[in-house]
């Protein structure tokens, strides 16, 4: 298995708290439907010595949340070391998206410039509320101001997204 650029990598989940004394560990997902984290593979992790491959040996449902086994993660002192380890997954095995769908990862950093034409910042994250998503905008040197912004990620929101170029245009005004 070859070793991905971690320019092609994007973040998927994080490995939380040990679940057992075999090796299990609590996952957090960020897919949109929890359980799709498992469809992905291979997962990455990061290492002091570079990208390692994880590999899923076994996954259930576990109360509100999900527990995985790992080939890599023999027992519970190797899992203790494991806690907010960031899993992640090389873009090239992702489906294509459709016209005006995204995934989030390709939205991170993109320079956010209203209608008239005043930029308000990049994209630092994303999130998702009861409503719908939210884009968290902050300030940069070429800002209007230097004001953070939580923007919705809405069709009456969001004009253009330019991704070659790095730009979305939005109906949003600079004091709103």
């Amino acid at each position: 298995m070859t070793t991905p650029n971690a320019d092609s990598l994007m973040q998927i989940g994080q490995l939380k708290k040990p679940y057992g004394i075999k090796g299990w560990l609590w996952v957090f997902s960020e897919t949109e439907e929890r359980e799709a984290i498992f469809s992905y593979s291979p997962w990455w992790i990061k290492t002091a010595t570079g990208f390692k491959p994880l590999t899923v040996v076994n996954w259930r449902k576990q109360g509100s949340g999900i527990v995985a086994q790992f080939e890599q993660i023999p027992d519970r002192n190797v899992a203790e070391t494991m806690n907010g380890v960031s899993i992640w997954i090389d873009k090239d095995s992702l489906p294509e998206t459709e016209e005006d769908e995204y995934y989030w990862s390709d939205l991170v950093g993109l320079t956010v410039i209203n209608q008239q034409q005043e930029c308000l910042g990049r994209i630092k994250e994303l999130f998702e509320t009861g409503a719908h998503p939210i884009m968290k905008v902050v300030p940069t040197s070429d800002s209007i101001d230097d004001e953070a912004r939580l923007i919705p990620w809405h069709k009456q929101t969001v004009g253009e997204v330019d991704l070659p170029t790095g730009q979305m245009i939005v109906d949003w005004e600079k004091d709103f």
